[in-house]
C-alpha cells in the first residue's frame, strides 16, 4: 500500500478534489541489518498468502484455528481524502464496546476511518484513541458498538524459534472472511527499519518476531496465531524480496505482550513520551524529505512542502508548495521523518513558531496554532 507512513505528526494534505480512488498497495522498504524491501505501509502491511478465504499451506488445522479467531477481527478502511486514496488493513477487537488494535501505519494520515467487524458484519465509523509511532501500534474506538466478539492477546514470552504459526488478515483489502497463511517463527527480538518510499518517511521497529509467513497488503494489524490458538503477535511488516526472487519470505510481528501493554496504556488514558493520546495536531501539509542546496541559505535539508490544505494552519502562515520547513518550536526539521516526530509532541490548540525557507532562499517564520488531525 502506499503506506506513506501514518501522518499524525507530519500531516499529509492534498486539496480535497475528486472522490478517493482505491489506493494502490505500496511497498514499504524494510532494512534488517542491510536493506530489505518490506511490505509495511500506511494502509496495510502484508500478510497472508493465497486467495482470500483460503489457508496456506495446512488446510484443516489452519481452518480450525482461524474459525476460533476470525469473529474477533475487523477490516479497517482508511480514506486519505487529501491524497485521493483508500487503504485497507486489519484490526483486532479488544473490547465488546469496540476498542480495536491495529498498526499505526494502517490509519496514519487518514481523513476518515471505517471498520467492519468480521463477527457481526456491521461497519462502524472509528476515531483514534491513541498511538505509539515507535512501535507502530494504534487503538481505535468504534462508534456506538456493543456486544462485539473479541480477541485475547497472549503473552509472548513462550514464543520459540521453529514454532508453527498462522497469520490472519484482510489480504488485498478484499474484506469478508480473513485470509490465512501458515509459516514458522524463524527469529526473535529482531530490529528493522521500515520506510515508505512514497512519503520518504522511515521508522525503527524493535523486539519483533520474525517468521517466514508470506504476507500480503491489507494484513497489517492482523493476528499471528500459535498452534494452541493463542494470539502471540500483531503482523506488521514483510520483506517483498520473496515476491521478486526465490528468497523465502521474511515477515515481522509486534509481540502480543508488547502490543497489549501499549493498548492498555492508551485505553487508560496514560500518555508518555512515546504514546500520543487523542487527536493529532494538524498542520495541513504534504511533505517529502529534502536535501539540496536552497539558495544561499545554510539550511540544506528539511521537509519539502509539496501540498497544502486550504484553510489549514500552514496555509494561514503563508507556506507555499516548494517551501522547505527547517524547524518547529525550536526543534530542527531535517526530513519528513523528523517533522513527523516533532509534530507528535503537539496537540490541537497548541502553538509553535514554524520556520521555513522559500524557493529563492529567503527565510520565513510564523506562529501557527495547530488544529485537530484528520483521524482525531
Amino acid at each position: 500500500m502506499h503506506d506513506s507512513l501514518k501522518t499524525p505528526g507530519s500531516d499529509w494534505a492534498w486539496p480535497p478534489p475528486p472522490p478517493p480512488r482505491p489506493r494502490p498497495y505500496h511497498i514499504l522498504v524494510i532494512a534488517v541489518a542491510l536493506v530489505m524491501v518490506a511490505v509495511a505501509a500506511l494502509a496495510s502491511v502484508e500478510l497472508s498468502g493465497g486467495p482470500r478465504g483460503t489457508t496456506t499451506p495446512a488446510a484443516a488445522p489452519a481452518f480450525s484455528l482461524a474459525a476460533r479467531i476470525d469473529p474477533g477481527l475487523a477490516d479497517v478502511t482508511a480514506t486519505l481524502g487529501y491524497r485521493q486514496e483508500i487503504s485497507a488493513g486489519t484490526g483486532m477487537v479488544l473490547t465488546p464496546s469496540g476498542l480495536v488494535l491495529t498498526n499505526n501505519h494502517v490509519i496514519e494520515g487518514a481523513t476518515s476511518v471505517t471498520v467492519t467487524d468480521v463477527g457481526n458484519h456491521h461497519t462502524y465509523t472509528a476515531t483514534t484513541v491513541g498511538y505509539d509511532q515507535s512501535q507502530d501500534i494504534a487503538v481505535l474506538q468504534l462508534a456506538a458498538a456493543s456486544g462485539l466478539k473479541t480477541v485475547a492477546l497472549a503473552g509472548s514470552a513462550a514464543v520459540k524459534a521453529g514454532e508453527k504459526v498462522l497469520a490472519l488478515g484482510n489480504a488485498q483489502g478484499q474484506g469478508g472472511t480473513p485470509a490465512a497463511a501458515a509459516g514458522t517463527v524463524t527469529a526473535l527480538d529482531q530490529s528493522i527499519t521500515a520506510t515508505d518510499e512514497g512519503a520518504g518517511i522511515s521508522e525503527q521497529l524493535t523486539g519483533l518476531i520474525q517468521t517466514d509467513v508470506p504476507l500480503q497488503p491489507g494484513d497489517s494489524g492482523g493476528p499471528l496465531v500459535s498452534p494452541a490458538g493463542q494470539v502471540i503477535g500483531m503482523n506488521t511488516a514483510a520483506s517483498a524480496q520473496f515476491q521478486i526472487s526465490s528468497e523465502a519470505a521474511r515477515a515481522f510481528a509486534v509481540p502480543s505482550g508488547q502490543a497489549a501493554a501499549v493498548a492498555a496504556a492508551i485505553a487508560a488514558g496514560t500518555a508518555s513520551a512515546l504514546i500520543h493520546l487523542g487527536a493529532t495536531a494538524f498542520l495541513g501539509i504534504q511533505v517529502v524529505s529534502y536535501g539540496i542546496p536552497i539558495g544561499g541559505n545554510p539550511a540544506r535539508t528539511g521537509a519539502g512542502v509539496v501540498g497544502i490544505t486550504a484553510g489549514s494552519p500552514a496555509a494561514a502562515a503563508g507556506l507555499l508548495a516548494g517551501d522547505v520547513i527547517v524547524s518547529i518550536g525550536g526543534h530542527a526539521v531535517t526530513s519528513a521523518t523528523s517533522l513527523r516526530s516533532v509534530m507528535d509532541a503537539y496537540h490541537p490548540g497548541g502553538r509553535a513558531v514554524l520556520r521555513w525557507v522559500d524557493q529563492v532562499g529567503q527565510a520565513h517564520a510564523a506562529t501557527v496554532v495547530f488544529t485537530a488531525g484528520p483521524t482525531g
